[in-house]
């Protein structure tokens, strides 16, 4: 599973603004990174009348537009993915997952903090890697300033880094994860790799998905 972090914190406290700087910081980094926000208006971007739009309307489960620089994808949900079933779903390769939002998850969050939105957080100090503030708070958690960026970098990449030195396999069928035994995943994972073109000759494999559809 790829790394997930939510960046958290009351309205106006920053988070875009934040999300912004470390996207550019992680790049100069050589990380690739995807971002997810969460949001609670329907229809924030396929709005009525764009071509996706009407192909939703008339049935379509997904629809997508493709441009000379950029693709997106609307697929109509009946409830919010969580951000690992969007990583799941998005399946490229990308190093660490964003948020912005999804407070109420149990994924790791950095919270961004302002002295004038008052002194309460909306995290569990378990589930902070680090808080963003412009005051001290007296909380045993890892505090840096709104422009120490590359501090803030440094904790996502701590994190990247544990992340990679961990071999993950994920068996999802018709969209729910299976369950497997830790001996038995580092077994599909070895014999998998081993069967792959290309995984010879001190070839790397770093991420491979496997898809299965029988016909009716």
């Amino acid at each position: 599973m790829r790394s997930i972090i939510s960046i958290v914190g009351k309205s106006s406290s920053g988070k875009t603004t934040l999300l912004e700087k470390l996207i550019a910081e992680l790049k100069r980094r050589g990380y690739k990174v995807a971002i997810v926000k969460h949001s609670h208006h329907k229809d924030d971007l396929d709005t009525a009348a764009k071509d996706t739009w009407r192909f939703t309307k008339a049935g379509s489960e997904l629809s997508a537009i493709n441009s000379l620089d950029h693709l997106a994808i609307y697929r109509r949900m009946d409830n919010f993915f969580d951000p690992k079933d969007i990583s799941n779903f998005v399946l490229w390769d990308f190093d660490i997952l964003l948020t912005e939002g999804f407070k109420s998850s149990d994924y790791p969050k950095i919270e961004v903090h302002r002295s004038k939105q008052g002194k309460e957080l909306l995290t569990d100090p378990k589930l902070l890697l680090a808080i963003v503030t412009d005051e001290p708070l007296d909380i045993s958690v890892p505090q840096f300033s709104h422009d120490d960026v590359a501090g803030i970098a440094d904790v996502i990449e701590k994190t990247i880094t544990a992340q990679n030195n961990v071999s993950e396999l994920e068996v999802v069928i018709n969209g729910e994860p299976i369950k497997i035994n830790p001996h038995l995943k580092d077994i599909l994972a070895r014999t998998i790799t081993a069967m792959i073109p290309g995984s010879q000759n001190n070839g790397e494999v770093k991420n491979l998905h496997l898809s299965l559809r029988r016909k009716h």
